[in-house]
């Protein structure tokens, strides 16, 4: 494919705009491929993308049963952070903040990173004690993280209300070289650059089932018609018990929705990311202007990608407690995302009880920041028949072995 650039933006200007390409391919699906990964959001286009860029693999096929990027990856907050207290959290996580820095290039499209730093409010004396253990552990793990004073949170984001009501804001975990990028441009990025690869991307083709033979995986059956394949990825986030279910074995998940919501555009007046956990909210501004907010998880299983009105009414009510600026600003839109959420908060990446099938889910609400490094540990994974050692500590069978990687609070919203 031709390569974005300055060049390329102003010769087309010159032809109208009509000279560009399509972004990736809408084949066909052919009859067999080496490898399927069922979902095409950030992490199963990323395991594709490093499937072939790290190992060679490219006769491979991304399966999509609505459009590219309309699941988890188009619904989020766009945060990234890698602040988290386990040391095979702290490590895929950084891994990924690590790769995001440099993804624009590497993808040949601007996904509009941008580094402005991380505050997580500490607005009770649990908190404070909480993540002064998590920056200590950071030092550690070399994950540059601080916390800070009220002081200095104040300097940093001056709009925030440090004297409560409810919650005064007694210091916060600040990671300066975290941030934001955009949601739907890491995913056409990474699928553009599968495409370019000889990769297969199939939208509108829904899995309906998944055979195996001697208890290996043989192929998926759609409904564009069956697949066969060598091995088979699971990334399909909060369906992921669904799949499990076809291919015969269960998931310790359950999948709940996760919303958020942006304002109307207003002038800059914010740029840092705030989560307040104690109160159950987290805002930053976008490039156009809006506030971007998120809030906790619904309290009941569901699936759906609307959520509820309690639930919105809550998070804004919390937010205005912190920000007094914001409570006339009128809300443009709002969407949910399904969330699928383990025990110990803390995702799966792992072969399957049946052979040649692995899976990848369970990131919860920290699916986005993720999305590099989950791609890059899932790829090793199946090029190896083996999880890596990013991915090792996060086998399916640490629940039956009592293993858990506690992320409870590090995940930084309420479960």
């Amino acid at each position: 494919m031709k390569r974005y650039s300055a060049f390329a933006i102003a010769r087309e200007a010159f032809r109208y705009h009509t000279g560009w390409e399509r972004a990736w391919r809408s084949p066909e699906p052919k009859s067999r491929y080496d490898v399927v990964i069922v979902g095409a959001g950030g992490h199963g286009l990323a395991t594709a993308y490093y499937l072939g860029k790290n190992f060679g693999i490219t006769n491979v096929a991304v399966l999509e049963k609505g459009w590219l990027g309309g699941g988890n990856t188009g619904r989020n907050t766009t945060i990234i952070r890698s602040n988290y207290l386990q040391d095979p959290s702290a490590a895929i996580y950084e891994k990924a903040r690590g790769l995001y820095e440099t993804l624009s290039q590497d993808l040949n499209m601007n996904v509009m990173f941008s580094p402005r730093g991380v505050l997580m409010l500490a607005q009770t004396e649990h908190e404070v004690r909480g993540y002064k253990r998590t920056a200590q552990a950071n030092a550690y793990q070399g994950v540059d993280t601080e916390f800070v004073s009220p002081e200095r949170v104040q300097e940093l984001c001056p709009i925030l209300d440090i004297g409560g009501p409810r919650y005064p804001v007694l210091g916060a975990l600040w990671q300066p070289r975290g941030g934001t990028a955009r949601h739907d441009a890491v995913a056409w990025g990474y699928a553009r650059a599968c495409s370019d690869m000889g990769m297969d991307i199939i939208q509108k083709c829904e899995v309906t089932g998944i055979t195996q033979s001697g208890g290996k995986v043989t192929g998926v059956q759609t409904t564009r018609g069956d697949i066969a394949c060598g091995k088979l990825g699971i990334v399909v986030a909060g369906h992921s018990g669904q799949l499990a279910e076809m291919a015969g074995f269960r998931l310790p998940i359950e999948s709940v929705a996760l919303q958020a919501m942006v304002s109307e555009p207003i002038k800059p007046c914010m740029d840092v990311v705030v989560m307040a956990n104690s109160v159950h909210g987290y805002m930053s501004q976008s490039d156009k202007g809006e506030m971007v907010i998120g809030g906790g998880t619904d309290i009941y299983n569901n699936y759906t990608q609307r959520g509820s009105f309690n639930h919105i009414e809550e998070t804004v009510r919390s937010l205005i407690e912190i920000f007094p600026i914001v409570s006339r600003l009128k809300m443009l839109r709002q969407w949910g995302g399904i969330v699928d959420m383990t025990g110990d908060r803390s995702p799966i990446i792992s072969p399957t009880p049946l052979g040649g099938c692995f899976i990848n889910c369970g990131w919860g609400t920290g699916g986005f920041k993720a999305i590099p490094g989950s791609g890059w540990a899932m790829a090793d994974m199946i090029a190896r028949d083996a999880p890596g050692p990013l991915a090792a500590a996060f086998s399916l069978d640490r629940f039956a072995e009592g293993r858990f990687i506690d992320e409870s609070v590090a995940a930084g919203v309420a479960h």
